[in-house]
């Protein structure tokens, strides 16, 4: 069974009248998400060779079964005469099988889901009106991508958000990985993946950690704004003891950014130790919570909007001089 840990963005072109599905299907209408529960047929075809549910996943369903079987599994082409058969005897593995099962067990319907996908969408139009609402699906990916995007199309794996005390993770995940691995940051990973397949960062030779911090700060505070999160802490996935360890230690992490001349960067290791989600990291004697840049990014990113009322959030997403957003934002923590 092949095993990637890493979130995964495919951005593709896709001319989706030609693949059997549209955005808004089933009846959706434009303002209501509903999510395609495209793992309870991946699981009926498994477990007993339905011709129907299989007819499904190849005639009404071509891109996201595409997508499972080319980019998340890498099993093969679609195109395959033995493809399907393939694809039923790859989840026919033990471990897999009972992964289907749970997952089921585990989401009977996807309620909450819906409805911070919904209330998080609704927020997002009506700030940037062009913004295409996704056609939202969910997979079991064999603990593979978490959010899969590609052009308008958004895949949840279920497999991986099973909550972080579910025995199957102990043999694959850190105890730091399953952390995030929770029901309740679905909503949140799909707002975060979903932004930055549409607003990416400009990679370039210079580009160093200030960049990064302000660009993940600043799709984090969206995502905070669009899901009413109380403080970025908590839209990070962090706990309120981690969250109060920064604000008690902001101006301290600030300093020891500029100390060891940090802000600018760009070297990977630095960039990691700052942007990584990992175990805790070693920081003024103590232990600070992972992905701490993005924390710190988000601390400028609200100070920069405090003097910049007038801006939307979509003004914010366009924004990608982040030197010049930084000299403006006022951000005095020091």
């Amino acid at each position: 069974m092949k095993l990637r840990i890493s979130l995964l963005v495919v951005l593709i072109c896709i001319l989706f009248t030609s693949c059997g599905i549209s955005t808004w299907t089933n009846g959706q209408k434009e303002e209501e998400i509903s999510v395609l529960r495209y793992d309870k047929l991946l699981s009926e075809y498994v477990r007993s060779n339905s011709f129907s549910a299989k007819q499904k996943l190849i005639m009404n369903y071509q891109q996201p079964t595409k997508i499972l079987i080319e980019d998340v599994l890498s099993i093969g082409q679609v195109r395959d005469d033995a493809i399907s058969q393939r694809l039923q005897s790859y989840y026919s593995d033990t471990i897999l099988i009972r992964l289907l099962n749970d997952v089921d067990k585990k989401f009977p319907n996807l309620d909450a889901v819906e409805k911070d996908l919904n209330k998080g969408f609704r927020k997002l139009k009506k700030e940037v009106p062009e913004m295409k609402v996704p056609f939202i699906y969910s997979q079991v990916s064999a603990f593979n991508e978490s959010i899969v995007v590609v052009d308008t199309l958004l895949g949840i794996s279920l497999d991986k958000y099973m909550g972080e005390d579910y025995p199957l993770y102990k043999r694959f995940y850190y105890d730091y990985q399953c952390r995030s691995m929770r029901p309740e940051r679905i909503a949140p990973d799909c707002f975060v993946f979903y932004l930055l397949s549409r607003y990416g960062l400009d990679y370039h030779e210079g580009t160093c950690l200030i960049d990064r911090m302000l660009h993940y700060g600043k799709i984090h505070f969206v995502m905070q704004s669009l899901l009413d999160y109380d403080n970025i802490g908590e839209a990070i996935g962090y706990s309120e003891e981690e969250h109060k360890w920064c604000k008690e230690h902001e101006k301290d992490i600030w300093n020891y950014i500029q100390t060891n001349d940090h802000l600018h960067a760009r070297d990977p290791m630095i960039i990691r130790y700052y942007m990584q989600p990992a175990a805790a990291i070693d920081m003024l004697g103590e232990q600070a919570p992972a992905s701490i840049g993005t924390w710190m990014g988000a601390q400028i990113i609200a100070s920069y909007m405090k003097k910049h009322k007038e801006l939307k959030l979509k003004d914010l997403l366009e924004i990608t001089d982040y030197h010049k957003l930084f000299k403006e934002s006022g951000y005095l923590a020091s």
